[in-house]
């Protein structure tokens, strides 16, 4: 067994984690803490980068400590990072420009209105594999260059950075000496061709977005630098070597590397990816086309994802609005004390719909309350929220892709309640698999920044190291499974468009 361990930063939505990796793929420390979330508008969220950073750094010296591992051991350090939030810093000074706009944010609707209006919808997905949407990177950096006075001008002059957070993360880990995202996050921004592997000239013409902000696109599993001493604990040396937007990163923890195999991911949102292998099969479901990973010299591989915007956050707000829970854990006792959802619905449209019915002014909806609803009721409406919405997404993945799902690997932080792993089991009629370590984004990335400097020798090594923890099977027979379906897609069509004017 290789000693020493991988540092996987795992920078997500509402915190940032440190986990230390050995060889086996075991966890032998790790460290979480949230940080604050801004809403200075209805549909707007932001972030502040230097916190961000701050947090990130403050993780990484807690797991150390929490490992007894010393930063000498770290082999190399791989990122995991929220996907599509949008960064600008001045090159010279790396001092952010502004507030960092979340790809929950919501305030470039009309923009991609206007887009799709204007005719550029099939363009878009032709290029990118993407649909015209808020959540990604391109139209957030369009209204930060509109919003602030000589910047566009200073971003021409090469003077401004963007990045996602893995460029941020790097772009600092490095003492401002690497400005690089790899393909993976590139693919999320609506700006990368990802078929021909380059900025796309048109796009950015159409969004007026200089090339000269933008971030060299490297494969997700190679060394892109070392980290600086002033930055790193006063070490230097240790190799960056593996980057991924969250949701590859968890494909490739969970070691779906064989053509038609599918996870779903549990944490703020929900995203659903199943590999297509080396082919981009462009989706009529209204599905998005990523890129999943390149590793080193290999051809890229790629992915269909179906993104649920809200499903843990479904549950803070149980706990943080409605007041109703202290704690997550709480939902699998309150959802057993009520055994049928009694016809009570809750449509978690909290910031519009993602895939596949992509629509920004769909609002959220509980239905079906009668004067016996409880507690109960609506903790239950809100976990069976998250697997109805996966069925959706699945079911347009096999009509795009031809291929029939035989499993799901299943994995974030709901993956651990098991009232709600059944019944994503009854309602999609297949397995559910959870794996013992269910941090697969970090382990994802660890495995990407082990696998370029030699601490793992190859995939195969990497998929035998998966293990089983739970399998849930099927219990519901297919009318029970079939009404409750119908019933929770009358509930969505009722939340669509609540918010256009």
């Amino acid at each position: 067994m290789k000693e020493g361990v991988i540092l996987a930063i795992d920078q997500g939505t509402t915190g940032s984690m440190a986990l230390l990796f050995d060889h086996t793929g075991q966890i032998r420390s790790r460290a979480y803490s949230e940080f604050t979330q801004h809403y200075p508008q209805p549909g707007w969220v932001e972030h502040d980068p230097e916190e961000i950073i701050l947090i990130t750094m403050k993780v990484i010296a807690d797991a150390l400590k929490g490992g007894g591992v010393v930063p000498n051991e770290i082999q190399a350090i791989g990122i995991t990072n929220q996907r599509e939030t949008t960064v600008l810093w001045e090159r010279a000074s790396g001092k952010p420009i502004g507030p960092a706009i979340v790809w929950q944010d919501r305030r470039t609707a009309k923009t991609c209105d206007q887009l799709k209006a204007q005719g550029h919808r099939d363009m878009v997905q032709q290029k990118t594999g993407l649909v015209i949407d808020p959540y990604f990177s391109g139209t957030k950096i369009q209204w930060m260059l509109d919003n602030q006075s000589g910047l566009r001008e200073r971003a021409k002059r090469g003077e401004i950075c963007f990045g996602t957070i893995d460029s941020w993360l790097v772009y600092n880990l490095t003492g401002g000496k690497r400005h690089i995202t790899d393909y993976s996050n590139a693919s999320r921004t609506m700006l990368y061709n990802i078929r021909e592997l380059h900025w796309d000239e048109e796009l950015l013409a159409l969004l007026d977005i200089p090339a000269e902000m933008l971030p060299e696109v490297r494969p997700s599993s190679e060394v892109y630098g070392k980290t600086d001493p002033q930055m790193f604990f006063g070490t230097h040396g240790i190799p960056v070597a593996g980057i991924a937007g969250d949701q590859q990163a968890a494909l490739f923890g969970q070691a779906c590397y064989r053509r038609g195999m599918a996870k779903n991911t549990y944490g703020t949102g929900s995203f659903v990816l199943m590999n297509t292998g080396t082919e981009a099969v462009a989706s009529n479901e209204r599905l998005l086309t990523t890129i999943a990973w390149g590793i080193g010299d290999e051809p890229v591989e790629y992915a269909l994802e179906g993104a649920i915007f809200v499903t843990g956050s479904a549950v803070q707000w149980l706990r943080d609005g409605l007041q109703i829970i202290d704690d997550a854990k709480e939902t699998r006792e309150l959802v057993r004390s009520v055994p049928e959802n009694e016809d009570v619905y809750f449509v978690p449209a909290l910031v519009g719909l993602g895939a596949p019915h992509w629509d920004p002014y769909a609002r959220g909806l509980l239905i079906g309350i009668t004067r016996g609803t409880s507690r109960g009721h609506v903790a239950r409406a809100v976990l069976e929220s998250m697997a109805y919405q996966t069925r959706d997404v699945i079911e347009a993945m096999e009509r795009d892709s031809g291929i029939q799902l035989k499993e799901l690997r299943c994995d974030g932080g709901a993956s651990v309640n098991s009232v709600l792993m059944q019944f994503q089991s009854d309602i999609l009629g297949v397995k559910v698999e959870v794996p013992s370590i269910t941090e697969t984004t970090a382990l994802g990335a660890a495995y990407l920044a082990g696998l370029a400097v030699g601490f793992w020798e190859s995939r195969s090594e990497i998929a035998e190291q998966w293990a089983l923890d739970v399998r849930y099977h099927p219990r519901i027979d297919e009318a029970k499974r079939e009404k409750l379906f119908k019933r929770w897609h009358r509930a969505v069509e009722l939340a669509k468009g609540w918010a256009l004017e």
